[in-house]
């Protein structure tokens, strides 16, 4: 089973800083043919304009993923963390039992961030919050960047069994993601026409896959794959 989600289906929300659309409902978008994908219950994609951002607000039991496209994202919290994420790289908090936090563009130009909630696996965890810096180059691969999986090495920590892969794939490359027994995938090129089992697929597109035993990427031009292998069963 394939769901295609062109960009222009997806919720939306605009303000003067901030441009923001909705693969799943949220905030004042509500589709319930889209609440979620498994334990993925959130993934927006926002534009946020410079010397803006969001103040601080709390979260509770909720593994948050924030992966910067374009420029830098500041990270300020309740537990005195505080750091700078560039594009590229990801931000994992894990809210537990309640933090408090605040994202901001602290430059002169636009950024764009993925933002990813998934709900984890077991309520009242310390909260914590991390950043990493990974590999960059379009080397046609989907690098695990964060990951509650056993067998999931080098990536950041989340109290779910799901990984949310990233990579640069050059024109012409072709990939296969397998997907295990009960699993599914939901992915966007950020960047790039792609085809998905043989769909096309544009660019911010969102993508559902399940009850397939694999995923087949196929890049028209380099494209920059975000792609999130989630449980679907229990």
């Amino acid at each position: 089973m394939i769901d295609h989600r062109p960009f222009e289906s997806l919720g939306a929300f605009r303000i003067d800083w901030l441009n923001a659309k909705y693969h799943f409902s949220f905030a004042n978008y509500y589709d319930p043919s889209r609440m979620g994908f498994g334990p993925l219950r959130v993934w927006n994609d926002d534009e946020i304009q410079p010397h803006s951002g969001f103040d601080p607000h709390p979260h509770r039991d909720m593994e948050i993923i924030t992966y910067v496209r374009k420029g830098a994202i500041t990270h300020r919290d309740s537990l005195g963390n505080e750091g700078r994420t560039e594009a590229g790289d990801i931000q994992v908090m894990s809210a537990g039992t309640g933090i408090v936090h605040g994202e901001w563009n602290r430059d002169d130009e636009m950024i764009r961030v993925f933002q990813l909630w998934i709900e984890p696996r077991h309520s009242g965890l310390t909260p914590r919050w991390e950043t990493r810096k990974f590999p960059k180059a379009a080397d046609g691969i989907l690098k695990p960047m964060a990951s509650g999986e056993a067998h999931i090495d080098g990536a950041l920590p989340i109290d779910q069994d799901a990984t949310f892969y990233a990579g640069t794939l050059p024109a012409g490359t072709d990939l296969t993601h397998s997907l295990g027994e009960g699993r599914g995938a939901y992915l966007v090129p950020a960047t790039g026409d792609i085809s998905v089992n043989g769909k096309e697929i544009n660019p911010r597109d969102g993508v559902a896959v399940w009850q397939e035993p694999e995923v087949k990427l196929s890049a028209r031009s380099e494209a920059e794959i975000i792609l999130v292998d989630v449980p679907l069963n229990g």
